[in-house]
């Protein structure tokens, strides 16, 4: 099994508009929304620092994951973004990513993260709540979201 290697980038960076495109092709495949744009690749602003950041996972190079975190509050960051490619799903990648973000969400001063998602995505839902994240109620207006999550960080 091959190691995702995962590292910080700039979210204007190319690369990062090449997987947020992957990444919402498939939302748009999977999730029965007219919300969702290729707009929301140029959208990249609150994933820079000081309240955010990017990461992206590569193997041998070509990039096979991405993830943000931005900034909801003084110590609460959200997970955004989060997308693993298809072909390296299923092998832990998608729990290392998250370890990955929820460290930068410490060294941001994070001491809590949301995020939120669709019921329709069962593979990211079982991982969110393999991973300690509890549901909550609604807190943002996002139309295709249906499940919503918290997590303190140790």
């Amino acid at each position: 099994m091959a190691t995702v290697a995962f590292e910080t980038i700039d979210p204007r960076d190319p690369e990062v508009r090449t997987a947020l495109g992957r990444y919402l092709a498939e939302v748009a495949r999977r999730v029965a929304s007219t919300a969702i744009s290729t707009d929301e690749i140029e959208d990249v602003a609150g994933y820079a620092p000081p309240g955010g950041v990017f990461l992206v996972g590569r193997v041998d190079g070509p990039v096979v994951a991405c993830g943000a975190i931005r900034r909801l509050g003084p110590d609460l960051g959200e997970i955004k973004r989060m997308w693993i490619d298809p072909q390296w799903r299923g092998q832990g990648h998608g729990a290392s990513l998250i370890a990955a973000l929820e460290a930068a969400a410490r060294e941001l001063g994070y001491s809590r993260l949301r995020l939120d998602t669709s019921e329709v995505l069962v593979e990211a839902v079982r991982l969110y709540e393999s991973c300690g994240y509890r549901r909550i109620d609604r807190y943002n207006d996002n139309p295709d979201a249906t499940l919503f999550y918290e997590k303190y960080l140790p």
